[in-house]
């Protein structure tokens, strides 16, 4: 699959874009936005089976909305009914790049419990060991920033080999795993425009928080959209 490499200056095209994808059926895209949210939330709510739901069923959802971007680029119009379209065409494939994704993300939770846990044994021996108090506390809190960084590091590249793998399934019929390989290089290769798209949706985040986070319901709508136009960008879909 060819993989295009695109300028700096496109990240924050994917954004405006994004947002013209928005403004084309606003009042849906939040209803469909809040009804996505209240599903995952309600499933995180179910100990142990809420979280593997939760798992498997974000690209699915996610899947569906991008197939209502697929629409409205075609001049048609956004369905509630498009969230649920992941549910109707490739659910499997969809199923699995959560399936891998939570894998991934699981592995990395284990091995920063395991750094924590090693972390507070060796704090435990240092404050056993040395008179000082400050130095058990200056030691915690280095731990507690190296399990935050390896844990940044390490989450990373899976967040590279997700971030377009449902555009993949869905528009490119690609398998789980291939969908995910490509969408892990395309975000390599383009790492100076994503530098730019995510220091500006970092931003905007914080202002969108700042209403009592209902600026939200126009920032994930577009952030949505911004994937899609990413997609179309980076794989030639023009």
């Amino acid at each position: 699959m060819h993989i295009e490499t695109v300028r700096a200056g496109r990240g924050l095209d994917w954004i405006t874009e994004g947002f013209g994808l928005f403004r084309k059926n606003a009042l849906i895209w939040i209803v469909n936005f809040i009804i996505a949210l209240a599903i995952v939330t309600l499933l995180s709510l179910i100990p142990i089976v809420g979280s593997i739901a939760t798992m498997l069923l974000q690209p699915v959802l996610l899947g569906g909305l991008l197939l209502g971007c697929e629409s409205l680029r075609k001049g048609e119009e956004l369905r509630i009914e498009h969230l649920f379209d992941g549910f109707r065409q490739n659910t499997k494939p969809l199923l699995m790049v959560g399936l891998y994704s939570g894998l991934a993300y699981m592995a990395v939770a284990l091995v920063a419990a395991l750094i924590v846990g090693g972390g507070a044994i060796s704090v435990g021996i240092l404050g056993e060991v040395s008179d000082s108090p400050d130095l058990a506390s200056g030691a915690a809190v280095v731990g507690t920033l190296l399990v935050v960084l390896v844990s940044a590091l390490m989450a990373l590249p899976i967040a590279m080999a997700t971030w377009f793998a449902p555009s993949l399934v869905l528009f490119s019929g690609l398998a789980p795993l291939e969908a995910l390989k490509a969408s892990f290089f395309a975000c390599l290769r383009n790492w100076l425009p994503f530098l730019v798209y995510g220091l500006i949706m970092m931003v905007l985040a914080v202002i969108a928080i700042i209403p009592a986070g209902l600026g939200l319901l126009v920032l994930g709508p577009t952030g949505i959209g911004s994937v899609y136009v990413g997609y179309r960008d980076i794989f030639g879909e023009t």
